[in-house]
């Protein structure tokens, strides 16, 4: 696995002295190989030698920061091509805050100047999963509204806010919910109030709704997967 510490920004990378609670984890989980891969630089980005790990890895976990910096360091690089080699040969990529946001297509928070900025100066994600915008830390930072606004401005966009504890195992066009909170997902075709709330629960319709342990989401058809 390769770990990819870039969105927590060089001071912290530089002061944590090459240590890693990320790498340490995964060695305790039993991973063999565990690599960390990291610059501030697109042009070695864009070399055969830095995205050598990438060739041989199995899974790559992006750690939380600003998201921005990834987008700064690796976005239309050798090093984004790689990752999506990864993806299309049955490798797993994941990432916890700026390390989910980014894997969108676009870039929610990504503006330099503060991270309550929604749409910044870099709005382009690595787009692993398509016509998405992805939030996090929903419930605890009263984030769960942010997305209204950018999805009634781009209704071609689907919205997923991500609580914490909380993730999405994606799998081609399907997610499933796992974790411990709940997945909000925001979808232009809902702010009308008009539909059934699609989360099948009862209560208000509204611009979006929650999804949680288990629950599976068609991201093509943008519904959700009824279990028997």
């Amino acid at each position: 696995m390769v770990v990819i510490p870039t969105a927590q920004g060089d001071s912290s990378i530089i002061a944590s002295k090459g240590f890693s609670p990320e790498k340490e984890l995964l060695e305790k989980f039993g991973v063999a190989s565990v690599t960390v891969l990291h610059t501030t630089n697109p042009n070695e980005a864009n070399s055969e030698t830095f995205v050598l790990p990438l060739r041989k890895a199995t899974g790559v976990w992006f750690v939380g920061g600003r998201q921005w910096r990834l987008a700064d360091s690796y976005l239309n690089t050798l090093t984004h091509k790689a990752l999506k080699d990864l993806l299309g040969r049955n490798g797993v990529i994941g990432g916890t805050s700026a390390g989910a946001t980014i894997q969108g297509s676009f870039l929610l928070r990504g503006d330099t100047k503060a991270n309550t900025v929604l749409e910044g100066n870099h709005v382009q994600g690595l787009d692993f999963i398509h016509n998405v915008a992805i939030d996090q830390h929903i419930l605890p930072r009263n984030r769960q509204f942010d997305l209204i606004p950018m999805i009634r401005k781009y209704p071609s966009l689907l919205g997923i806010g991500i609580d914490e504890s909380t993730a999405i195992v994606v799998k081609q066009n399907l997610f499933e919910v796992i974790g411990n909170s709940v997945v909000a997902i925001y979808d232009v075709a809902n702010f009308d109030g008009k539909k059934e709330n699609p989360s099948g629960e009862s209560g208000n319709n509204g611009p979006f709704f929650f999804l949680s342990k288990g629950q599976k989401f068609d991201l093509k058809e943008r519904k959700i997967i009824k279990t028997k």
